[in-house]
This record gives structure tokens, C-alpha cells and sequence, in this order.
């Protein structure tokens, strides 16, 4: 088991912020410290994936590597793709046979 080096953050938050957390906490029946690191991973992992949509929306990455910015395997990006509606193929020939070729070499790494 990899032990993790964990460092302090301290940071203010809105109230109603705090209530959220506290219902997180007696629900789950969790301390804060572990509720706020798993909240901050969600958080943190929905960025990605939404910081990598944006980016291939925008054609400013490969397919390839917005499932690398969303820390993803490409078969589980296509899946995130899916289940949002996004199309992301608007491609042309040329373009679709170099997204599967840099798929392919980034699956081997």
C-alpha cells in the first residue's frame, strides 16, 4: 500500500459551504479531514474532465490527449463523451488516421 505524504491546507470557505460538508460528514459517517480530501479529489477529478472536454471542443488538443488532461484511459474518455452527448469526430480523414495512430502509441506507453 502506497502511504500518501499529506500536506496542510488551511482555507476559508462560505458557510453554507460548511453545511454541505457537515451533511457530507452525517451521511457518511466520516471525519472532515476525510469527507473535505475526498470532496477536493471529486472536485478536483471533475475539473479535469471538464478542463479536457473544453480543450478537444476546442480543438486545441488530440483525442488522445484530452483523455491524458482527464486522466483517463482513451477507452473510458470515449465513454465520458458518450454519456455527455459531446461529438467530438469532426474531423477529416487525414485528421481521424493521426488521432488513432497517437491513440495507439499512448496505449503502448
Amino acid at each position: 500500500m502506497t502511504k500518501l505524504t499529506l500536506k496542510l491546507l488551511a482555507v476559508r470557505i462560505p458557510e453554507e459551504i460548511e453545511k454541505e460538508i457537515q451533511e457530507v460528514i452525517e451521511r457518511e459517517g466520516l471525519d472532515k479531514a476525510t469527507v473535505v480530501r475526498t470532496l477536493l479529489e471529486l472536485g478536483i477529478s471533475e475539473w479535469r474532465r471538464q478542463t479536457a472536454l473544453e480543450l478537444l471542443r476546442d480543438r486545441k488538443v488530440t483525442f488522445a490527449k484530452a483523455a491524458e488532461t482527464a486522466k483517463l484511459s482513451l477507452w473510458e474518455f470515449a465513454d465520458l463523451l458518450k454519456q455527455r452527448n459531446i461529438e467530438w469526430v469532426r474531423y477529416t480523414l487525414e485528421e481521424i488516421e493521426k488521432e488513432f495512430r497517437e491513440a495507439s502509441a499512448a496505449e503502448q506507453k
